[in-house]
């Protein structure tokens, strides 16, 4: 009977996921189009000098952000999730209200400092006066961003990822770009980038506030609670959040060492081509973002109830789906890194074929450890984290120094892929001793098979085709159908494919 339960509860789970999932893809889609819609019309409107000013001061401003949220952003995410579990509103209550004060001071804080250090910013390290009024206006934003986090966190804690991508992923971007458009054709200047950007953050925090308020009002009810819970729970909470500061920031700068080392060792040319090869790369992790929003608050929430079956089913199934949608991408680029670069950046990036081979793998492998990191998470190992993140940072380092002098870019991407595959190998062993889960199926070494014919296919087209824009579609639609067809000869699908596909059928037929 226990067991009926528990497949139903991961039944119910991956059909939540696998929904989401989509409206997650639709959502990233539309925010890609808007945000480059913004940018060019920026950039088009004001010139490369103002458009670079604004691009260095939301840096500056959404680093400052991830900064002065002191990791309590996660932290209301994981234990919102977990007492929702336990069905505990009042620890609900308590840990809202406690975050959103402290994170209300200490953002206000950083706001005026941020204003007071604008001019010093602009001048010793960007040695333009001018982005000093982008940063003193933009550091209004900061409360208005925190706050809108904490939101976004406890409506994803609620597994509302509906309103979350509606409002992440696209009432944002599309806000800022109506109104910069509409400030454009009243007659306004360099302001309507300010301003635009202002009303827009604002109108989203204020989107993501009325929705708690009125769908999740609970939350904003007066918890009865006695200080010693308080205060266990206050320590419980900082003492998970406050390493997430580090690794979030440091988890951020991993991309830059190399580029950093490249700079040091080469020049400035290899960093721009080195470039090129990355955002490449780093399309191999949009799979698992589109599952992990709901992932993560589902499994806090059966971890509270010490559901370890539905945790462990949850976590193989979706690294297996990574996996699935994972491998053509990797050997497609891995195959024809010439094409991706020469299609997407053009031919004077081509010196960075071999570095995108090896970058690929490396976040190949980096998108099979984001699972592991959420069963971290989950188990309240935040320190952890922080140290293997910082272990990993310091070998790509020691490999940089070592490799770049001699093989240039190449030694840089071997660097981060070596990196990379001993962050997986670190966590595969930690959640397996923490959590006793070994997120792998059977089935996926099926999935594995089946992709070896259609690569030693496109190994030797290879040879015989050129690889222009066209013929890479073409190529890369052959190769999925025949590798999707393989998958289920060989029986790479099980119950839980199965039944999502059923009810797929059954939505659309």
């Amino acid at each position: 009977m226990e067991k009926e339960l528990n497949q139903e509860g991961v039944d119910k789970s991956l059909r939540l996921i696998f929904k989401s999932s989509i409206f997650v893809f639709l959502g990233i889609f539309l925010s890609k189009i808007l945000t480059y819609l913004y940018r060019i019309v920026i950039a088009r409107s004001f010139g490369p000098e103002v458009y670079g000013l604004f691009s260095l001061a939301t840096m500056i401003l959404l680093f400052i952000v991830s900064f002065a949220n002191l990791g309590l952003v996660e932290g209301i995410l994981r234990f919102v999730s977990f007492y929702r579990g336990k069905n505990n509103i009042n620890k609900i209550r308590y840990i809202f209200r406690f975050s959103l004060s402290f994170l209300l001071f200490s953002s206000i804080f950083v706001g005026i400092m941020l204003f007071v250090l604008s001019d010093f910013i602009s001048l010793k390290f960007f040695h333009n006066p001018n982005l000093a009024i982008f940063l003193k206006i933009f550091s209004i934003l900061v409360p208005f961003y925190i706050l809108l986090y904490s939101l976004l966190a406890v409506i994803q804690a609620y597994e509302k990822i509906k309103v979350h991508t509606f409002i992440v992923d696209f009432s944002e971007n599309f806000i800022k770009l109506i109104f910069l458009l509409l400030l454009i054709y009243i007659g306004f200047t360099t302001n309507a980038i300010i301003l635009s950007y202002i009303l827009g953050v604002i109108s989203v925090f204020l989107l993501a506030f009325f929705y708690c308020k009125y769908w999740l009002p609970e939350i904003f009810i007066k918890y009865i609670l006695s200080n010693k819970s308080k205060k266990k729970i206050r320590k419980k909470l900082i003492s998970y959040s406050w390493p997430l500061v580090f690794s979030s920031i440091l988890s951020v700068l991993f991309p830059y060492i190399d580029s950093f080392s490249i700079g040091y060792f080469k020049n400035v040319l290899d960093v721009g081509v080195y470039n090129a090869a990355v955002p490449i790369a780093m399309l191999l992790l949009f799979s698992p973002f589109l599952f992990i929003r709901l992932f993560f608050p589902i499994i806090n929430k059966e971890f509270s109830n010490k559901n370890l079956d539905i945790i462990r089913e949850l976590s193989k199934q979706i690294e297996k789906w990574i996996l699935i949608v994972n491998i053509p991408l990797l050997f497609l680029i891995v195959i024809f890194p010439g094409a991706f670069i020469n299609i997407l950046f053009g031919a004077e990036y081509l010196g960075a074929e071999n570095s995108l081979r090896f970058l690929a793998i490396g976040f190949f492998f980096n998108s099979l450890t984001i699972i592991f990191y959420n069963l971290i998470s989950m188990v309240g190992k935040s320190k952890l984290i922080l140290i293997n993140i910082i272990i990993t940072s310091i070998l790509n380092l020691i490999i940089n120094i070592i490799l770049i002098p001699k093989y240039g870019i190449t030694g840089a991407a071997i660097g981060t892929m070596i990196s990379y595959i001993v962050l997986a190998i670190i966590f595969f062993f930690q959640v397996k001793h923490y959590t006793s889960i070994m997120p792998i199926k059977r089935k996926m070494f099926n999935v594995i098979l089946s992709a070896v014919i259609p690569i030693i296919l496109l190994i030797f087209l290879k040879r015989l085709v050129d690889y222009n824009f066209l013929n890479l579609m073409v190529i890369t639609c052959f190769f999925v159908i025949f590798y999707i067809v393989l998958i289920f000869l060989t029986k790479g699908l099980d119950k839980n494919d199965i039944m999502i596909l059923m009810s797929i059928k059954q939505k659309f037929f």
